[in-house]
């Protein structure tokens, strides 16, 4: 990323994520105060959930910055890698508070603890139902900017977010079942709480580990780069073509073939005009690399 682009880049992420910062922190002061108040464990569960954001979000912000540090003499290929890093760290977190509220919720749940327990008051539903509102809407915002600047960190943050949401929706039903008079409820959510936030944490440990290990981008991306090469005026056929992910960056290595009787200038010139073409198409791909072949009779 360079000039501009990657102001814009910046300028995008940190307004996200001072706004998710401010958010969960409101929400994790809100959400505690609600769950030993109105005594419900689910609430309190879901409280440490969106702590947990904090942290995260924390964790989002550093990465970003430091992935997009220009390339350095012991970094040629630049730093883009340092986000997944970041999106692993986030999901090991993700996966360690979901445990962490599960063996909680189960341990009340085996011991038969639930009779002891105090019916949650109105203050626990409202707090739950704030949360949804407040948690998807932060999930749409966060993903849409992941989008826009193609951020592996961010669009984790973002799922972090949906995890939350899902998690206070648990906790809705097992409040609103502890009041109805099925106590078992309350902690039974914080066990569904965790299994959506161990599903979130998995997905998006592999999505960053995926990118780590130069992993080829998907098959719809690989096929519209090779018919721009194809388009591009001079091309007869693309004879090979490789892709990597790295980071949320693309990296192409691609072999086209073009008549044997160009001269040198000629051949460059229409490996040029292919490298602008897929750089200018797919703002994703940080760099590709184009070898020219002379076209065999069957081309």
């Amino acid at each position: 990323m360079q000039g501009k682009n990657q102001e814009e880049y910046f300028r995008i992420a940190n307004k996200v994520s001072v706004l998710s910062l401010l958010s969960n922190a409101v929400l994790t002061i809100f959400k505690t105060l609600a769950g030993l108040l109105a005594h419900s464990g689910a609430m309190v569960s879901d409280a440490v959930h969106s702590a947990s954001d904090v942290f995260s979000t924390i964790v989002v912000m550093i990465g970003l910055r430091i992935s997009g540090k220009e390339a350095d003499e012991e970094h040629p290929y630049g730093h883009e890698r340092l986000e997944c890093v970041a999106s692993i760290l986030l999901a090991v977190l993700l996966a360690g508070v979901g445990v962490g509220i599960g063996y909680k919720g189960m341990r009340i749940i085996l011991q038969g603890e639930t009779q002891d327990l105090k019916v949650p008051g109105v203050l626990a539903l409202v707090a739950a139902i704030v949360s949804i509102l407040v948690k998807e809407g932060m999930y749409q915002i966060t993903i849409r900017a992941a989008k826009k600047i193609n951020s592996t960190a961010l669009r984790a943050d973002a799922w972090h977010h949906r995890s939350d949401a899902f998690s206070s929706i648990g906790a809705l039903v097992g409040i609103l079942g502890a009041r109805l008079g099925y106590p078992i409820l309350d902690p039974l959510a914080s066990v569904v709480i965790c299994i959506f936030i161990l599903k979130a944490a998995l997905e998006i440990f592999a999505d960053a580990v995926n990118k780590m290990v130069d992993k080829s981008c998907d098959e719809e991306e690989y096929k519209a780069i090779k018919n721009t090469a194809l388009n591009v005026k001079g091309v007869i056929s693309v004879d090979s073509l490789k892709t990597r992910m790295f980071g949320p960056k693309i990296y192409v290595d691609m072999e086209i073939a073009l008549r044997g009787d160009l001269t040198l200038n000629e051949a460059h010139q229409i490996a040029e005009n292919v490298h602008d073409e897929i750089e200018t198409k797919f703002p994703e791909v940080k760099h590709i690399m184009v070898h020219v072949n002379p076209a065999t009779q069957g081309d």
